[in-house]
């Protein structure tokens, strides 16, 4: 088997804006939201340190930009370990794979985003490393094909996943711990901007953080890009502070309408709406028309939508419900009520 490009750690190492690091907590108790989640995470940190051992595979699921990344970073701090990062569609072959794992020293921590997207082939390959620190090397063809067993040291990965239904069910029993992580309050979000603003060299009041954060989508990466946009408007104009006027004024620019919905989330309710009778549409047809890929909508648009009960995921597709008409504008048809009734969520991811 070819273990693939020596240069693979480079190449796959995990790139960001250099200012949203320098924004990323430090420790646990600088993490704002997700309090169950980090309580149980502190306990599983310190028992896996008391008892000198690596800290079990961990799996994060939920929507992008909740902080599944940071964690990451945040687990190889408390372990006193490095971290190695990649994504599922980078890893093509078994043969990344393996090259990634064989490098890896004792305790190290490996995060893999998009897990869901890494092919069955890598997949497999995966499991044995994950259970017993070991993976099964074949070389050669033929009669004259052998396997070689290479063992790893023993090292925690941690997944992210923005479609848990998408993992098979043998790669999820393999992880010691699943978390999902839920969409953030506004006055979390509120906190979280507040104490960026001071790191990019703005001030914000309070008003203009509980604007800012009722128009995040429950999101910190969201929070913190609108952030630094409405700062530069805030610095064109001259001003050191982010004032409401200077909030409103730049959300309406950017498109960002009222709960933090954009052009593209509005225009999928109208299309749903007016063009489908308001239901249901496949998600495959609201891809073609929009010439955008089905997953941006799957993770990106809809997530949020059905959050905010704009949306119901059924058998048969998406359907608007009374709330995304109201919010619209329009007025909803008399059997609206029934058809929503009627509407059974499906709760599986697709």
């Amino acid at each position: 088997m070819d273990l693939g490009d020596p240069n693979l750690m480079r190449l796959t190492s995990h790139r960001e804006d250099g200012e949203f690091v320098s924004l990323r907590p430090q420790s646990f108790d600088e993490f704002t939201g997700q309090s169950e989640v980090i309580s149980n995470l502190k306990v599983m940190v310190q028992a896996a340190k008391l008892r000198g051992e690596p800290l079990e595979h961990l799996l994060f699921s939920g929507p992008p930009g909740l902080g599944k990344t940071t964690l990451a970073h945040l687990i190889a701090g408390e372990m006193g370990a490095s971290l190695t990062a990649t994504s599922g569609p980078l890893l093509e072959r078994p043969g990344d794979l393996v090259a990634i794992l064989s490098n890896l020293a004792e305790g190290q921590v490996i995060f893999v985003d998009e897990i869901h997207r890494m092919p069955r082939t890598v997949e497999e390959t995966l499991y044995s490393a994950l259970e017993d620190f070991k993976v099964d090397i074949v070389t050669g063809t033929g009669p004259g094909a052998r396997t070689i067993t290479l063992p790893l040291a023993r090292f925690t990965m941690v997944g992210a996943t923005t479609r848990t239904g998408l993992i098979s069910a043998p790669l999820r029993d393999r992880f010691g711990a699943l978390f999902h992580l839920e969409f953030y309050k506004p006055d979390e979000l509120g906190g979280i901007i507040g104490r960026a603003a001071p790191s990019l060299g703005i001030a914000v009041d309070g008003a203009s953080q509980l604007h800012l954060a009722g128009h995040s989508r429950g999101t910190p990466r969201i929070a913190l890009r609108l952030l630094r946009r409405i700062r530069d408007f805030a610095q064109v104009q001259g001003s050191e502070t982010i004032t409401l006027e200077i909030c409103q004024d730049g959300l309406k620019k950017l498109g960002i309408g009222e709960l933090g919905l954009d052009k593209m989330d509005r225009a999928i309710l109208s299309t749903i709406i007016e063009r489908f009778d308001g239901g249901p549409v496949g998600l495959d047809t609201l891809a073609a028309v929009f010439h955008e890929e089905r997953d941006v909508l799957a993770e990106v648009h809809e997530p949020y939508l059905l959050k905010l009960g704009f949306l119901l995921k059924t058998p048969r597709g998406r359907t608007a419900t009374r709330r995304a008409y109201e919010y619209l504008g329009m007025t909803p048809p008399i059997d609206q009520s029934l058809k929503d009734k009627n509407a059974a969520p499906l709760f599986e991811e697709e």
